[in-house]
């Protein structure tokens, strides 16, 4: 008990974090960012819109110049609409183009508008950020991100389950407090099944993919018995534990759409990156605290050549689709055949092809899912019965999510018609079930099989370089993260000033000058946007001047 009161943070104001912290997180002078300064790629998107600590520092840079604060203020109104609930939407949007913009002038504003700036932004005005203190402060973060981790950074706690290659821990981030769960691969275990080539696709697609639907990798680390992947702790279990071993097995619909929802929005951004996951089902997704979910276990997935397909007969039992099952090339398409299956599982509470605790062939399996239609029972609505009939199309160039428009033919089925999706995306939507914060949603630790000693296999220096590929350290964005959440959460302006290492100031009135409105010229167009109809002679440049001149 006295474990789980610390780690939750009732230890108090350190909240876990170590007595050194402050050392830990200790600045370095900035002469000693000079190389990391050379080899940091100036790339706008990255530096200023990607990186958590990069995008404060640049709004903190744009704060102290009144034109960009201005762009600056209107991008957080663009977002701010994005995320509007539904019915309050046009409300929100009038009143974008009554701030922002002369009311004279029959415009609207959207993304273009948005790009525009952005593009803006990325030209003189970052050229002028990258010789400023700010980003002189942005490489003092990144000299602390690229230093050494290793087993030390980290406090180990419980073992929380098995992997195929060891076991996952809870372990807690000494500087920061932040918890997480450690997966462990033994390297003689790796050699001895010779999956080098699948841990090390694993590693970096995680480190790749950015998404809330889909767990984050933190940090990757080695030991002298093991590659250390560090990984979002979701504390929440996986589906498979809560629709078999909490009361009677499936969901109720709301709840099993939810989940799709957000399992959808996770598909979607692995198709994004063109990484196909072959590996939906229930135990691979994963709660957290606030009941929302994260796919998980990407040791399947693969990236998909542009304009290309590829060929594999893996998966699970039962989730795999018709063309792996039949051996046949394809892209994406057996992901949605899976959340399909997983869509059915949640509401029926069994799978759509085998019966749970029920011995079937695997051929007889495989049998079913090319040849025989799925049944359902009074527990399906109209809805979810049409959804998973058109996602389990044994034809994939008849399924949804395969006909042209990816997760967004999914997305507007009318099961999902009260989902905002943008809000969803952005975190705002509560999930229709909590975890218990005193449960826990998994086996009993003394469950848990214990993995045999490793016999037969000798470690050699040639290994060293298959280990450097998977020990590289902290990932950016996570980090980044980590360190905004724990250290600068409380207040966002002293927030902000923290991260730039300066004072707080309000700045007042000012004008607007109007010499830097040229660039705007070239995308002069027409366009529908906030759900109103523009002026079709509008000239940007003119809606560029009305939004400089109302921005205040």
């Amino acid at each position: 008990m006295f474990v789980f009161f610390f780690l939750t943070g009732g230890g108090g104001n350190r909240k876990g974090k170590s007595k050194k912290w402050k050392q830990m997180l200790q600045f370095p002078h900035v002469s000693l960012c000079e190389e990391l300064r050379q080899s940091t790629e100036k790339d706008y998107s990255s530096l200023c819109e990607r990186q958590p600590i990069g995008r404060l520092l640049f709004r903190q840079f744009c704060e102290t110049r009144p034109e960009l604060r201005r762009c600056v203020k209107f991008l957080d109104a663009v977002a701010d609409y994005e995320v509007t609930p539904d019915e309050k939407r046009k409300e929100c949007g009038q009143e974008l183009v009554e701030k922002y913009f002369n009311p004279k002038v029959n415009v609207k504003v959207d993304v273009v508008f948005r790009r525009l700036i952005h593009d803006y932004l990325s030209v003189a005005p970052f050229a002028d950020y990258l010789d400023s203190m700010y980003y002189n402060r942005f490489l003092q973060w990144k000299w602390l991100e690229n230093q050494p981790v290793t087993k030390n950074t980290f406090r180990q706690y419980r073992v929380l389950g098995k992997g195929g290659f060891g076991e996952v821990c809870a372990c807690q981030v000494r500087a920061t407090g932040k918890m997480y769960a450690c997966k462990k691969l033994e390297k003689k275990r790796i050699k001895k099944r010779k999956g080098e080539s699948m841990a090390l696709n694993e590693k970096q697609i995680l480190e790749k993919v950015n998404s809330r639907f889909v767990v984050s990798l933190a940090y990757a680390y080695e030991t002298k018995d093991a590659l250390c992947l560090v990984l979002t702790l979701m504390n929440g279990g996986d589906l498979k534990f809560h629709i078999y071993h909490m009361g009677e097995a499936g969901f109720d619909e709301k709840r099993a759409v939810f989940y799709s929802a957000e399992i959808c929005c996770g598909l979607e951004d692995l198709h994004r990156e063109r990484i196909v996951y072959r590996d939906l089902k229930p135990e691979n997704i994963l709660l957290d605290d606030h009941g929302h979910i994260r796919i998980s276990d990407l040791g399947l997935a693969v990236h998909v050549p542009e304009g290309q397909t590829i060929k594999g007969r893996v998966g699970t039992v039962g989730y795999m689709s018709p063309e792996v099952v039949k051996n046949e090339r394809y892209t994406f398409s057996p992901d949605w055949w899976a959340l399909g299956c997983l869509l059915y599982e949640m509401i029926e509470g069994q799978s759509p092809f085998q019966q749970r605790k029920k011995k079937i062939k695997r051929e007889e399996v495989e049998r079913l899912v090319r040849e025989v239609e799925e049944e359902y029972s009074s527990k399906f609505s109209e809805d979810a019965k049409s959804l998973c009939k058109m996602l389990l199309a044994k034809d994939p160039s008849e399924r949804l999510g395969c006909l042209g428009g990816g997760a967004s033919e999914v997305k507007a089925h009318a099961i999902f018609r009260s989902i905002n999706f943008k809000r969803l995306e952005a975190g705002m939507l509560q999930a229709p079930f909590i975890p218990d914060p005193q449960a826990i949603y998994c086996k009993d630790v003394l469950d848990i099989e214990q993995f045999s000693t490793v016999k037969g296999v000798e470690l050699e220096p040639k290994d060293e370089s298959f280990y450097s590929k998977v020990s590289t350290g902290s990932v950016s964005i996570p980090w980044q993260n980590e360190v905004r959440e724990k250290e600068y959460k409380h207040d966002k302006t002293t927030s902000m000033c923290r991260m730039a290492g300066i004072k707080s100031k309000q700045n007042k009135g000012f004008t607007c000058p109007r010499n830097n409105l040229d660039w705007i010229q070239k995308w002069i167009k027409p366009v529908t946007l906030f759900g109103f109809k523009f002026n079709p002679n509008f000239s940007f440049s003119t809606g560029i001047r009305c939004l400089h001149g109302h921005l205040k």
